[in-house]
């Protein structure tokens, strides 16, 4: 499974596009909810235009009243097609696809397909912190089973987890995020493989949130878990709101394996009148047309990884980091500043840092002009 290399597409940085005062002008949450003079980077949203392909799509169906409710299979078509040109991957097949309002509402649903109340949903910590509390809200149990210290499936310590989750015969489903959220870790196949056998070994149903799997950066490979030997009993999530920035135009698509079509099939009819039309229409627009833009931000989204490193390194050399090989997220180890529990308050203003060296020149790293 390779990831055929993206195109220079010669559109400009999407991440350099929009002025600050600009930016400033929207009124979603992540806009809204902090004060003006604090530089909002705490939700996963992108500070970027609009790919022009989505514009045009999203102003026809204005033009024309197209507001009403979703009809047809054109976003998997186009995530087909996608997944083919751009993972080398020709098993999306329609025919094993619905739709649903986004990733963690079809998340949900997915899961009351393959588990039942009071089973065990496994997560990889650290993972995105609304698997624990959409899953709980199901009435089903979380279980850990940290990633290791390089960030990557411990496979003994999921194996531990597999089996004492499902022991007495129980139900029980494993939530994989790839690529990883926060860590931005991309999945190998044959870490995916491995994880299929582990899966069917102990009858662990996987279903894979893979919704940041267009933002995987540089020349690593995105590998499809319903791709590998073994993810044919699988069901995926996939969708074009984090990489083209769709998050307030839901929608998204729930593909299954081979093996897990019959039970796709009984999802409720309804939960496919729950995305929005205008968002499937944006959606499916992004992938088809918007490969440009998208490879203008794989580029921008390079250079700003590899300029933060050598920031970090120059001005704040406590901090350590480890850039991840997807999505547009960067963590940051500040202990060695000793900033206390909540960094955020001395981040938000210098004069409240404490006086240890590494605070001293950082303070003075981030007071030089440049």
């Amino acid at each position: 499974m390779t990831r055929i290399p993206h195109d220079t597409s010669g559109e400009p940085n999407p991440l350099r596009t929009l002025t600050l005062d600009r930016l400033r002008r929207r009124t979603s949450m992540k806009w809204r909810t902090h004060p003006e003079d604090v530089l909002p980077l705490w939700v996963a949203e992108m500070d970027v235009p609009l790919a022009e392909p989505v514009v045009r799509t999203v102003t026809e169906a204005m033009e024309l009243g197209d507001t009403g409710y979703p009809a047809g299979t054109a976003y998997a078509e186009a995530l087909s097609a996608f997944a083919r040109k751009r993972w080398d991957w020709d098993g999306l097949a329609v025919e094993r696809t619905a739709i649903v309002p986004d990733v963690m509402l079809g998340v949900v649903e997915m899961l009351k397909l393959v588990t039942g109340y009071g089973d065990t949903v496994v997560v990889n910590p650290p993972v995105y912190p609304p698997f624990y509390d959409f899953v709980r809200h199901q009435d089903r149990e979380v279980a850990e089973a940290p990633l290791g210290a390089d960030a990557r499936i411990d496979l003994d310590v999921l194996e531990d987890t597999f089996r004492r989750v499902t022991d007495g015969r129980r139900r029980a489903a494993y939530l994989l995020c790839s690529p990883h959220n926060p860590t931005g870790t991309v999945h190998t196949a044959d870490e995916l493989t491995a994880v299929a056998a582990l899966a069917e070994r102990y009858g662990v149903r996987v279903v894979a949130d893979e919704i940041h799997a267009p933002l995987v950066l540089g020349d690593t490979r995105f590998v499809p878990y319903l791709s590998v030997p073994g993810g044919e009993r699988g069901l995926s999530l996939m969708s074009a709101s984090k990489a083209w920035n769709l998050a307030g135009l839901k929608a998204a698509v729930a593909v299954a394996g081979t093996g897990a079509a019959d039970e796709l099939a009984r999802m409720p009819e309804e939960v496919g009148h729950g995305p929005s039309h205008v968002g499937i229409l944006a959606h499916a627009a992004a992938l088809r047309d918007g490969t440009a833009w998208l490879d203008a931000l794989l580029d921008g989204l390079d250079t700003s990884r590899r300029l933060l490193a050598d920031l970090l390194a120059e001005r704040l050399p406590a901090v350590r980091h480890r850039p991840g090989d997807a999505t547009y997220l960067a963590w940051l180890d500040c202990r060695a500043l000793g900033l206390g529990d909540d960094p955020a308050v001395p981040f938000s203003n210098t004069a409240a840092w404490p006086s240890t060296p590494a605070c001293r020149s950082a303070r003075e790293e981030r007071a030089t002009p440049g």
